[in-house]
């Protein structure tokens, strides 16, 4: 979709609602008097909130974005069926029924052009703009229209797809700026303004409220998303969200939908972030992000219980890079990290965000969890790059199924190799209390309670030293990812 990046197609997991009743004390229950009105929870001031002098002063600081892509291609004999091979038994159909293109076969050669609409602001008055990657993402051209219908072809300084924050320049002079605000003070419920151009309506306005903070969604490990109720639709990408003050707060990113269009879940970048970025596209033309090497996985309550943790939080280390700044600071699978720099990490997908804004070559200080007690550890950070694909395992022959309920197999020396693996066990099948757990066929395991996996015979061995009713943090390998499962075989187990 040439409007938003990708839209969402998951659904979100829904935070613990909190109990909202005062907390217990000793003075006995008071009746309010007749001549006593009770505090109203929602001050509504005689009037639902103005937005029309925020727009007025505002509005002129919000920009259009209009993008064309050339794309070049070999023509079809029949444009609007080029994407048929010709196997297709319906490409010989259309082709003795279609009108012809000269010099034959799939046709001569074609370019032909896409375009995109999206919105953006203005953050200084010589011609920066801000927007979304996703808005421009491999653009010819971009074309900036502002309140006074000028149009301006905009040079794009640099973007970061990680974030999905871009930064344009204008040759422009004495332009209205947007103000920014501070995120950090927003409260849950408070209302907030979306300006933009949906489906190209330019400088329309919507209003809601800020539904959550610090939303975490997948595939978005740097941003914690503002979630609102406001109507963002396909166009509104990269335009401001404001809060009552007239401050940019937020830029527009995602929104949640079945259907392509608007559904109540809107998903903005905090201004901070997006500033962060920019600086960094102003001043190198790229961002940079630090990087530690190692992957992790959310700390469950289960995970938390069999590795001694009191509370189910920090971000568990599932596996290491060989040679990355995390193996040389010392840190093992099964790591729990509780503190980065000092900062408390409530829970894994906290831990990306504060690593990325920390800068590569950085000493950092790391307080984890291991064996039962906390751990502090010194680590010098690295760049951060794309993650590698791992390959799939082929299935060697297999042994019954034991006391957890897998049969597994050793692998040979070459899948190994090819894996770049140093041990571990194929799971060839999966029943009781592994299948419970959600392990699944093809898993390799690697550690069992901590103890690296070399063969069947000393899993078995391991695993007879572990009573029924205790939960076993198993450390596994499934495809590209690595990760701590527990499985709880309960009182009955054998």
């Amino acid at each position: 979709m040439n409007f938003l990046r990708k839209v969402l197609l998951v659904s979100l997991l829904s935070l613990p609602l909190a109990a909202c009743s005062q907390p217990a004390t000793n003075a006995p229950a008071q009746t309010p008097s007749k001549t006593e009105a009770a505090v109203p929870t929602v001050r509504l001031n005689g009037a639902l909130p103005d937005f029309t002098g925020l727009v007025e002063k505002e509005g002129p600081a919000v920009v259009n974005i209009s993008t064309t892509q050339k794309i070049r291609e070999r023509g079809a004999p029949f444009p609007q069926f080029r994407d048929l091979p010709e196997e297709d038994p319906f490409y010989e159909f259309f082709k003795r029924f279609m009108p012809q293109q000269p010099h034959g076969g799939r046709g001569a050669p074609r370019e032909y052009e896409t375009h995109s609409l999206g919105s953006g602001f203005i953050i200084s008055p010589d011609g920066y703009i801000l927007t979304n990657a996703h808005v421009v993402d491999n653009a010819d051209e971009v074309v900036v229209k502002i309140t006074d219908k000028r149009e301006f072809k905009a040079k794009v300084i640099g973007a970061d797809r990680r974030t999905d924050v871009a930064l344009l320049k204008i040759d422009a002079k004495s332009l209205p700026v947007a103000n920014l605000g501070d995120p950090n003070k927003m409260k849950v419920g408070e209302w907030v303004v979306a300006i933009g151009s949906p489906y190209g309506f330019e400088n329309s306005v919507t209003a809601g409220i800020v539904s959550a903070k610090g939303r975490a969604l997948p595939g978005d490990n740097f941003v914690s998303f503002i979630q609102t109720d406001v109507a963002v639709n396909p166009g509104n990408s990269g335009g401001p969200l404001f809060n009552l003050r007239g401050e940019v707060v937020g830029v527009n990113s995602q929104i949640y939908s079945r259907t392509g269009g608007y559904m109540g879940l809107s998903f903005a970048i905090p201004i901070d972030v997006a500033m962060d970025i920019v600086s960094q596209l102003k001043g190198n033309g790229k961002v940079s992000r630090g990087r530690m090497g190692i992957q992790i996985q959310e700390v469950t309550p289960e995970l938390a219980a069999s590795f001694g943790l009191k509370d189910a939080k920090g971000a568990l280390v599932a596996a290491i890079e060989k040679g990355s700044p995390a193996e040389k600071a010392g840190m093992q699978p099964g790591d729990v990290i509780l503190k980065f720099e000092g900062k408390v990490v409530p829970s894994s997908s906290d831990l990306p965000r504060m690593v990325g804004a920390t800068k590569p070559g950085s000493k950092t200080k790391l307080e984890v969890w291991r064996n039962g007690s906390s751990k502090d550890l010194s680590i010098t950070l690295a760049e951060w790059d794309e993650p590698k694909v791992a390959a799939v395992a082929s299935a060697p022959k297999a042994e019954k199924a034991n006391r957890l309920g897998l049969t597994l197999a050793e692998i040979n020396a070459e899948d190994k190799r090819k894996l770049n693996l140093e041990n571990g066990l194929l799971v060839e099948n999966v029943s009781g209390a592994a299948e419970k757990a959600g392990l699944r066929r093809g898993d390799i395991v690697l550690s069992l309670g901590g103890e690296k996996i070399v063969s069947l015979a000393q899993f078995a061995k391991l695993l007879d030293q572990f009573k029924n009713g205790k939960t076993i943090a198993l450390l596994i390998r499934r495809g590209e990812q690595i990760l701590f499962v527990p499985v709880d075989w309960g009182k009955d187990g054998k």
